[in-house]
């Protein structure tokens, strides 16, 4: 490297979707949003709820802010916290690290009182009690007391690699038991358009269920046609 550089970058100007945009997402499942996307758009499963829905909220939705740390980092975290608005979704990249926490509960005090909609990372955590006492709903891989650092280098605002997928600021996050979906923010309203007629359909399905629909239309057909063989 011939220059080092800077320990911290933040973007000065951070998209968001419009607050029309952001409400529709409101109490929308993650399994809905995936279905909009072709079945996919969840990040790794091993970023989890915190708590399993136990002490906190399990559904929360926002734009994402991105801090890209870097491995045993927070500085960007940091500097993500400094820029947020009320609704963000920080989103802190540590690259996958583990053995180190990438946020803790006065971290997520902060965070809930700058009003921030939730937290989700790529590594660890730590101080569950103070975290749940807090009650900013968090999503990571697990938990861990080791501490991390803040000396950088740090950017906030651009994107990064979480949980298997890119996500870039202004990309909106929907999360709950399930997972964590991101949806990109050139996606927004298509994913948007289509949730309605998700909704009829997946209600539709669950009351023929509840009325004791157990017949699979779809291997029938197959068995019928041939493409499908009863063996012995």
């Amino acid at each position: 490297m011939i220059k080092e550089p800077p320990r911290l970058q933040i973007r000065k100007t951070i998209r968001r979707p419009s607050a029309e945009q952001i409400a529709a997402f409101r109490d929308i499942p993650t399994g809905f949003l995936c279905d909009a996307m072709e079945g996919q758009g969840a990040l790794c499963s091993t970023i989890q709820h915190i708590g399993g829905g136990r002490d906190l909220p399990t559904h929360a939705y926002g734009p994402a802010l991105v801090a890209d740390n870097g491995p045993a980092e927070i500085l960007a975290t940091m500097g993500a916290l400094h820029v947020a608005r009320p609704g963000d979704v920080i989103v802190a990249a540590v690259h996958g690290h583990t053995n180190c926490s990438a946020a803790g509960d006065r971290f997520c005090g902060m965070m809930k009182n700058k009003g921030v909609a939730a937290f989700v990372t790529d590594g660890q955590m730590r101080d569950y009690p103070g975290i749940a006492a807090a009650g900013l709903p968090a999503w990571c891989v697990g938990l861990s007391p080791n501490s991390p650092y803040s000396n950088g280098p740090g950017k906030v605002g651009f994107g990064a690699v979480v949980g298997g997928r890119h996500i870039e600021t202004g990309d909106m996050i929907v999360a709950d038991r399930d997972g964590v979906v991101v949806v990109p923010y050139a996606r927004i309203d298509a994913v948007i358009g289509q949730l309605d007629a998700i909704k009829e359909l997946e209600d539709s399905l669950d009351a023929k269920v509840q009325g004791g629909f157990c017949d699979m239309l779809a291997v029938q057909a197959m068995l019928e046609e041939g493409s499908a063989l009863m063996v012995e």
